[in-house]
C-alpha cells in the first residue's frame, strides 16, 4: 500500500498507473460488445442455464478472457492466442536450432522472437476463432443447453466473425505491448490479471448470497475465504523463495584494469516452470473432453470421458492431472534453464561455485539442485491445484469455487511482480538514501 501511495505521488508513475487503468477500461469495454452476426439475448440465456463452470480447455480460455468467450465477445479469444504461442515458440528453440541461436544473439534475437510470435498469435486466433464458433454454432459450446446462438450459419457470415475474432485478438496483444512499454508491469499479465478478478468476487460473493439472497451458505463463503487468504500468503511466501548458490569471480588483468574478484550468487526459484504446468495439465486433460461433446451420448467411450475426464472429482481425473504436472514442471524447466549453457557462461567470465570445479562439475551440480528443486516445486504445485478439487469435495460446492490452482498462481505471481515493478520504480525518485536523512526532497 505505501508502495502504492508514493507512486501515486510522483507524476510520471501517476501518469503510468492511469494508463494501465485506461487500458483496462477498454479492454473490459471490449469484452461485452458482441461479435456481429451473433444473437446476443440467446447467448446471455445460454450462460445462465450453464450450472457449473468448465475445468476444460473452453473454461481455461473463458477464465482468461474474463467470460468473454462465453458471451462471443469480440475479445472473445482474450490473451490465450499470445500464450499458447509464447509457449509453442519457447519449446521450439529446443527443435529448432535457429530459434536457440536467435536467443542467444540477445535484445535483436529477442526481437525476431517476438515477431514470430506475433505471427503465431493471429494464426492461432483464426484457428481457435474458427473452433469456437463451430462449438457454438452445433450448441456443443453450451453443452447443447441452448437453442441457435448464431442464426445465419453461412460461410460468409462465419468468415466475417473469425475476421472480428482475429482482429480481437490482435488488438488486445497490441494494447498488452503498450502496457509494458508505457505502464507499469508486463501487459499481458496485466490483462490476464483484470480478466481473472473480473469474475472473482461475484463468484465469491454467490457463494454466501446464492443466486437470489436465500440459497446461500455464509458459512461456507467464510471458510472458503479463510482458505483463500491462507493459499495467497502461501502462495507468495513460496514464489518469493530462493536458492542462492554462491559464485565467485577470480580477478582478471584487461588492459590496465582489475576487474573481477567479487563475490555474487544465483538465484534458483523453487518454481521456476511458474503456472505452466496446470495450464498444459487442464489444457491435455480437455481435449478428449472436446472430442466427446461431438460423439452420442448413449455410446459407452461417451459416457467414460463425461463420467471421469469431464468430472474435476473423479480419481481418474486427479490422478492424471497429478501426474501431469509432475512431468510438466520438470519438463519446462528442462528447457527454460539450461546448466550446460549457465555453467560455461560463468566459466568464460571467471567464475566458479566454491568447492565445485568449473566446467562439466558445475554443470553436474546445478541439475543436482535443480532436480531437488523441482521436486519440492512439483509437490507445492500439487498442493495448490488440488486445494479447490478438495474443497469441492468437502464442502459439496458443486465445483462452483471463484479461485482454481491456476487462478491463485496467476494472481499471486502477477500481483508480486507488478509490485516488484512499481517499487523499483518508486525508488528511482526516492533520495534519502543518497543525501540527507528525514530532509524533504522535491523532483528535479
Amino acid at each position: 500500500m505505501r508502495t502504492l501511495i508514493q507512486a501515486f505521488r510522483t507524476k510520471e508513475l501517476r501518469n503510468k498507473i492511469l494508463f494501465v487503468f485506461g487500458m483496462i477500461i477498454i479492454y473490459r469495454i471490449g469484452s461485452f460488445i458482441p461479435t456481429p452476426g451473433v444473437d446476443y439475448k440467446v447467448v446471455r440465456q445460454c450462460v445462465a442455464t450453464l450450472s457449473s463452470n468448465q475445468e476444460n480447455f473452453i473454461g481455461l480460455v473463458n477464465l482468461f478472457s474474463g467470460g468473454a468467450m462465453l458471451q462471443l465477445s469480440i475479445f472473445a479469444l482474450g490473451v490465450m492466442p499470445y500464450i499458447t504461442a509464447s509457449i509453442v515458440i519457447q519449446l521450439l528453440r529446443v527443435v529448432i536450432p535457429r530459434f536457440e541461436a536467435l536467443h542467444k544473439e540477445g535484445q535483436s534475437g529477442e526481437a525476431k522472437l517476438t515477431q514470430y510470435t506475433r505471427y503465431l498469435t493471429i494464426g492461432l486466433a483464426v484457428l481457435q476463432s474458427t473452433t469456437i464458433l463451430v462449438t457454438a454454432r452445433s450448441g456443443a459450446l453450451f453443452n447443447y443447453q441452448c437453442s441457435q446462438v448464431i442464426p445465419n450459419g453461412s460461410v460468409w457470415n462465419l468468415v466475417v466473425m473469425v475476421l472480428v475474432m482475429t482482429g480481437g485478438t490482435g488488438l488486445i496483444m497490441w494494447m498488452a505491448e503498450l502496457i509494458t512499454e508505457k505502464g507499469i508491469g508486463q501487459g499481458m499479465s496485466v490483462l490476464i490479471f483484470m480478466s481473472i478478478c473480473s469474475g472473482f468476487l461475484p463468484q465469491l460473493w454467490e457463494i454466501g448470497w446464492g443466486t437470489n439472497g436465500t440459497n446461500g451458505d455464509w458459512t461456507k463463503f467464510g471458510i472458503v475465504t479463510a482458505v483463500l487468504l491462507v493459499i495467497l500468503i502461501f502462495v507468495d511466501f513460496v514464489e518469493l523463495c530462493q536458492r542462492r548458490i554462491p559464485v565467485q569471480y577470480t580477478r582478471r588483468m584487461i588492459g590496465r584494469k582489475m576487474y573481477g574478484g567479487s563475490s555474487t550468487y544465483l538465484p534458483l526459484k523453487i518454481n521456476m516452470s511458474g503456472v505452466i504446468p496446470p495450464i498444459f495439465a487442464s489444457s491435455i486433460l480437455a481435449i478428449p473432453t472436446l472430442i466427446a461433446q461431438f460423439g452420442k451420448t448413449d455410446q459407452s467411450w461417451v459416457k467414460w470421458i463425461n463420467g471421469n475426464l469431464a468430472n474435476t472429482t473423479s480419481i481418474w481425473y486427479i490422478g492424471l492431472y497429478s501426474l501431469m504436472i509432475v512431468f510438466f514442471c520438470f519438463f519446462y524447466t528442462a528447457i527454460t534453464f539450461n546448466p550446460d549453457e549457465t555453467a560455461d557462461n560463468m566459466k568464460q567470465y571467471g567464475g566458479f561455485i566454491p568447492g565445485i570445479r568449473a566446467g562439466s562439475s558445475t554443470s553436474r551440480y546445478l541439475s543436482y539442485v535443480m532436480n531437488r528443486l523441482n521436486t519440492v516445486g512439483a509437490v507445492y504445485l500439487l498442493f495448490v491445484a488440488l486445494i479447490p478439487t478438495v474443497l469441492i469435495m468437502a464442502m459439496n460446492l458443486n465445483a462452483k469455487l471463484p479461485f482454481g490452482g491456476t487462478t491463485i498462481l496467476i494472481i499471486a505471481g502477477v500481483g508480486l511482480d507488478t509490485l516488484r515493478q512499481a517499487k523499483a520504480q518508486t525508488e528511482q525518485f526516492q533520495y534519502t538514501g543518497f543525501l540527507f536523512e528525514n530532509t524533504d526532497h522535491k523532483e528535479g
